[in-house]
């Protein structure tokens, strides 16, 4: 038979497991639950005058469905990974089939170059994914199933990691087959970034690819179609980027492995909110809370905009009963990002009643 000592350590135990599966579903919930500003109309129907449809024949036959964006003169960009196994491409734009006459690869950032002869479609405008900022509302345009018409998508910046002389964006404007290479676009119709994968599970991650390595492609395009090599992001896990490697464990809510993989980051990358931001999730999931809180601070140093920082110290100050920092960060995520500080207060008060905040 348990002891009492015992029977505690597995109530503590069960508790714990408890809130780990709630703690992970409910970053998914507040996420899923923050409302998008709407692009301009007019200036949506005028940008799709850049976006195109790609229509690959991959060896055995079949067909694929991508979509491009127009980012010069005779130029379309794509992905790459829509041209892994084609062995034909086209594109279609007002009921007409154009086919490329050369194509540059630049296959590691999964960034293609589609050029043209007498392509006469509009260049979208290009900025640079540098300028972005956490909060800042964005919008994709695609043909996300394959529509006849491209279907647009709004959403927020979530996160920024640096790459390679810029920045990999993850935004939570949806995506998915037919939309690969969707042009990302912020409120004034500048090109951002373009979509290239996605994360499994219930609540997905979407990453957006830089402009600046379209343009970079542009300036500096190789001699000869660059041979094969497999996507960032298509790596074995161990050489994974971090970015992607603490996805799966925060999902299924793996604390001591996320622990682990969020140290090394942020000793490579102490400049990184994101390394932070995962460390902390990792404690905060283990009950270790003290050193959750300054990991939390520690994100917030490097990037005082993280929504989802300041949402785990507002669950932390309440499971900690500590009513004025709950008040503090709910009043700051509430100043920059309202419907966010609503979907946080709407959960903490289920988790009220449900028992399960300490």
């Amino acid at each position: 038979m348990f002891d009492s000592l015992n029977l505690r350590k597995l109530g503590h135990m069960q508790r714990m497991l408890k809130f780990a599966t709630t703690f992970t579903c409910m970053m998914g919930f507040i996420g899923a639950a923050w409302v998008h500003a709407d692009p301009d109309p007019e200036l949506v129907y005028r940008l799709k005058a850049s976006v195109v449809k790609v229509h690959v024949v991959t060896e055995s036959g079949g067909h694929g469905i991508g979509t491009g964006v127009v980012v010069a003169p005779d130029i379309v960009a794509t992905n790459c990974h829509i041209m892994a196994k084609a062995k034909g491409v086209n594109i279609t734009k007002f009921g007409d089939s154009m086919s490329p006459v050369a194509m540059h690869a630049d296959w590691q950032h999964d960034v293609c170059l589609l050029k043209f002869q007498y392509l006469n479609l509009t260049p979208a405008k290009l900025s640079r994914a540098a300028t972005l900022s956490y909060g800042q509302d964005v919008f994709s345009i695609g043909f996300p199933g394959g529509p006849p018409k491209p279907q647009t998508r709004v959403g927020k910046v979530r996160a920024l990691y640096p790459q390679d002389q810029s920045v990999v964006v993850r935004a939570d404007a949806s995506f998915s087959m037919g939309a690969s290479g969707s042009p990302l676009f912020n409120q004034s119709g500048e090109l951002v970034a373009m979509s290239t994968f996605k994360s499994p599970g219930r609540y997905a991650y979407y990453y957006f690819v830089p402009v600046e390595w379209i343009v970079d492609l542009m300036a500096h395009p190789p001699e000869v179609n660059a041979p094969y090599e497999t996507a960032f992001w298509d790596q074995p896990p161990a050489q994974l980027p971090w970015m992607m490697q603490v996805v799966p464990l925060f999902q299924r809510s793996d604390w001591p492995a996320l622990e682990n993989t969020a140290q090394r980051w942020v000793a490579q990358s102490p400049q990184s909110a994101e390394a932070y931001y995962y460390l902390a999730s990792a404690l905060h999931g283990q009950g270790k809370f003290a050193l959750a809180r300054e990991m939390y601070q520690a994100c917030l140093k490097q990037e005082s905009k993280h929504l989802e920082a300041w949402t785990g110290l507002a669950i932390l100050a309440q499971q900690l009963n500590q009513p004025e920092a709950l008040a503090a960060a709910s009043q700051t995520l509430n100043a920059l990002d309202s419907e966010a500080a609503a979907a946080l207060s709407e959960r903490l008060q289920a988790l009220r009643l449900e028992g399960l905040s300490q």
